[in-house]
């Protein structure tokens, strides 16, 4: 499997994935996605066929929003979508995001499981979020600093001193 980013002649397949996976559709979302967003969307393929796709954008100063992540039925249960959230997730860590939030539809339970085994935790829940009535979960993950991933042990925090002060804080950390 390769996970790379969406090019325009993906766009058919994309839609293809989207009218299976989801209710509610609207084709221009997607354009207009990768005119404004292209660096946060990916798709996955097998043997030359796209098999999912994540979109996923910068929604706050430190935060980054998982729009839409959807694989074909075939395929799922294949690790296809935690590869691809994976990938969303490392884009947000290299911006320096410190948080990534996502809804799910309450009965969807596949996708919260997927959520919760990727290190998502439910929030709070928007009544009537979806057009069709259902519920949606919002659920959020705390990111690591690059930092931290590349190993903090080799890292010291100086503590600036105050000569005038009575109160010796240790001078690192």
């Amino acid at each position: 499997m390769i996970i790379r980013q969406f090019e325009p002649y993906d766009f058919e397949d994309v839609l293809s994935i989207e009218m299976e996976a989801f209710t509610e559709h609207n084709p221009f979302v997607y354009m207009n996605f990768y005119e404004m967003n292209n660096e946060g969307f990916f798709v996955a393929s097998m043997n030359n066929m796209i098999v999912g796709f994540v979109m996923g954008y910068q929604s706050a100063i430190s935060e980054g929003r998982i729009f839409s992540l959807a694989v074909k039925k075939e395929y799922q249960g294949m690790g296809i979508g935690s590869q691809l959230m994976q990938t969303i997730l490392n884009m947000f860590q290299r911006q320096g995001l410190r948080s990534a939030t996502l809804e799910v539809r309450a009965t969807n339970h596949m996708a919260k499981k997927l959520y919760q085994d990727l290190g998502f935790i439910a929030c709070w829940v928007e009544h009537r979020y979806y057009s069709d009535g259902e519920d949606g979960i919002i659920m959020k993950k705390q990111l690591s600093p690059l930092y931290w991933v590349n190993g903090i042990s080799a890292t010291s925090f100086k503590i600036p001193f105050a000569p005038d002060s009575k109160i010796r804080l240790p001078d690192t950390i």
